[in-house]
């Protein structure tokens, strides 16, 4: 069981180098005054640079010396295992026990960063 996320909450990939907020594609229900999130909620932008060794740009990239952006890549279902018995917006609730795959990354590399925006909501 893991506390609500709201869209104030910050995700971090473990292969990136800075935190990313998320936010909800349509953020109707409220919980402590904020927008509750579902699992099909996403970070937006750049996790700074990608450190990943299973990212193909990051790999050419520090082979030269350089850096490449860490731009997540998902497929559905985002975030996993959201829970079974909370609905918002018709897909389960975001809790942050929840992990991410990204497509360049591994299997759960996104994970919710503490406290960050976790409600005091419990969700099974």
């Amino acid at each position: 069981m893991g506390n609500l996320v709201n869209m104030s909450t910050q995700c971090q990939c473990m292969h990136g180098a800075n935190p990313l907020p998320l936010i909800g594609t349509d953020p109707k229900a409220i919980a402590e005054n904020k927008p509750a999130l579902n699992i099909m909620d996403i970070p937006k932008g750049v996790f700074g640079i990608c450190n990943s060794p299973t990212n193909p740009a990051a790999v050419a990239a520090k082979a030269v010396g350089a850096t490449a952006p860490c731009t997540p890549a998902f497929l559905p279902p985002m975030w996993l295992p959201g829970s079974p018995t909370v609905l918002l917006r018709n897909a389960p609730a975001l809790n942050n026990s929840c992990k991410m795959t990204c497509t360049l990354g591994s299997p759960g590399c996104i994970s919710i960063l503490p406290p960050g925006g976790a409600l005091k909501v419990q969700v099974k």
